[in-house]
């Protein structure tokens, strides 16, 4: 018997756990990830992140993407406008606590 479970992102949460990705960015290369995982692996991305005030951005259908790359790998040009409305997003947030 073939069974195939298919999760939607909530499920896929209680199932593995919570799951992160990190973008590095700066204005000389294309975005590309540095690191991602679910589980534990996660939850110490996002630890590390809160203890240096690094911004989180909350978007499961590009987080699903990034969870598919390899560490190291540009982020393809189809999610720069997604990346982009991220980093203008953190930009009005850095004018407002400053």
């Amino acid at each position: 018997m073939i069974t195939s479970n298919y999760y939607n992102h909530k499920a896929r949460k209680l199932k593995n756990g919570p799951s992160a990705a990190v973008v590095k960015y700066d204005d000389k290369e294309a975005p590309r990830v540095t690191a991602h995982g679910s589980g534990e692996v996660a939850q110490q991305i996002l630890s590390l992140a809160e203890e240096n005030n690094i911004y989180m951005q909350q978007d499961p259908g590009l987080l699903e993407h990034l969870l598919d790359m390899d560490l190291g790998e540009n982020v393809p040009p189809q999610l720069y406008s997604v990346i982009a409305e991220i980093l203008l997003f953190i930009e009005e947030m850095e004018k407002q606590y400053e």
